[in-house]
């Protein structure tokens, strides 16, 4: 049986500033997904044999190192690689550390390229940056660009060293056409690495990518753990990207033997429990079927975007509603802050969603057409430490556990928004963050309740 599928957290109620408690309805997915119920069971059953792995005589400590290493089989399964192949799974702590630590063994040199495009997260854009040139595609206005694009900054000089590029938008939900744009690099003799945090929860990783890196919190698995999956070669040789225990065979005051790859790479006591978490999740969604997964998705997808789009004054950002995306839409509603959206949402009706630049700032910058100009001012009430009129927008997303009533309460709530509904409370803005709070004191609302630091727009 297919989607929808519950997930720890379903059902719980949440106040709101009339006073009534509402169904949580989580649209958020994109950014952290809760635990599916087998891997909280997972991870509930096993905690009893949590033990030292890879250093201890015990057995539990047996125990618990053959969990872990069964989640690293699993692992490089989910990736599309053959268990005995030439490539090793590492075990890290999420997608952003993964490419962090690629990008570090890839020992590149000041006058490398590394060709991305402008399409991606932060954590595919800021790694590379510090360490070489890079070189990048651009995208249209709806946020998509062809393989065309993709050849061209393949084949301008100097030749890059790797093409580093994103499997689906965490803004768009747009879906490059992955396996293409694989093939035309490799037919050039350059490297892929593939950033599979948005694509993992919803469809095949590409087993023909050279690196691909993915996190456990976005595929309901949330307990700390990610995944870089790359040739042994690379990490065969020289220091790793963390030093300590567990990455040596033996050490003196002015010297160092690494051991052999994967553990020379996973320095420091390892995430046991992130990596059971990872095999339970990997186990699930392989037992539910992409297929399943896909029709769920498609279904949400299109309910979402053509709803969104049919309401007057709220603009989708992104492809048109008839392109097949993730379950996810971002947008504005004309005249209010995406902020005071965002914070409507949840104190009003309980929704809770995500708002901002989404770590993807270039790209959003694209999605609004913003001018250089616009975007100057803004920068620069940012550095003086106002935040008020950052540019953003507001993105709702789905996972396996959503279902149609969902969206449909989603825009009823956004409908009644940009209809410039009255708000039952008035809300003040936060200069420092950004953050719309309702006045008032009601219970879940309060001045005390408000989170320090707490800003969605950050990042």
């Amino acid at each position: 049986m297919g989607p929808p599928v519950p997930l720890v957290g379903d059902g719980l109620s949440v106040p709101c500033v009339d006073g009534v408690e509402r169904p949580y309805l989580n649209l958020d997915a994109a950014a952290s997904t809760n635990a599916l119920p087998s891997v909280a069971r997972s991870v509930h059953e096993f905690l009893p044999w949590y033990s030292s792995v890879h250093r201890g005589a015990g057995y539990k400590s047996r125990q618990a190192t053959a969990a872990y290493e069964q989640a690293r089989v699993a692992a490089l399964g989910f990736a599309g690689r053959p268990v005995d192949g030439g490539d090793l799974a590492i075990i890290c702590r999420n997608t952003t550390e993964a490419i962090n630590h690629l990008a570090y063994r890839l020992r590149l040199r000041p006058d490398d390229v590394i060709v991305t495009t402008v399409v991606e997260h932060h954590a595919n854009l800021l790694p590379w940056a510090r360490l070489c040139e890079r070189r990048f595609v651009e995208c249209g206005p709806d946020g998509v660009f062809e393989l065309g694009a993709v050849v061209d900054a393949l084949d301008a000089g100097p030749a890059p060293r790797l093409l580093a590029i994103t499997g689906a938008s965490n803004v768009s939900g747009w879906l490059p056409p992955i396996d293409q744009v694989i093939a035309a690099a490799h037919e050039r003799g350059i490297e892929v690495f593939v950033d599979g945090a948005q694509l993992a929860a919803h469809a095949p990783l590409p087993g023909s990518a050279d690196y691909t890196a993915w996190s456990g919190h976005k595929m309901y698995a949330p307990f700390g753990s990610g995944i870089l999956v790359g040739p042994r070669s690379t990490f065969s040789d020289g220091d790793p990207f963390l030093a300590g225990g567990g990455a040596v065979d033996l050490v003196d005051l002015d010297e160092v033997a690494w051991t052999d790859p994967p553990e020379r790479e996973e320095a420091g006591s390892p995430n046991v429990l992130g990596a059971v978490a990872l095999h339970s999740a990997i186990a699930e969604l392989e037992r539910i079927g992409w297929p399943a997964i896909a029709a769920h998705d498609r279904m949400l997808a299109d309910r979402l975007r053509r709803g969104l789009s049919a309401i007057d004054g709220v603009r989708l950002l992104g492809p048109a509603p008839d392109v097949q995306t993730l379950p996810l839409a971002t947008f504005t509603v004309e005249g209010i802050s995406h902020a005071l959206v965002a914070a409507r949402l949840s104190a009003e009706y309980g929704i809770g969603v995500r708002h901002g630049c989404f770590c993807a700032h270039p790209y959003l910058m694209r999605l609004l057409d913003l001018t250089p100009t616009e975007i100057a001012d803004y920068r620069g009430a940012v550095l003086a430490g106002d935040r008020r009129n950052v540019p953003g927008a507001v993105r709702a997303s789905c996972g396996i556990n959503t279902t149609v009533e969902d969206v449909d309460r989603l825009l009823v709530a956004v409908a009644a928004i940009a209809s410039k509904e009255h708000a039952p409370v008035a809300y003040t803005q936060d200069p420092a963050t950004g953050d719309y709070w309702p006045e008032g004191e009601v219970r879940g609302w309060a001045s005390a309740d408000r989170a320090v630091g707490a800003s969605c727009a950050r990042g």
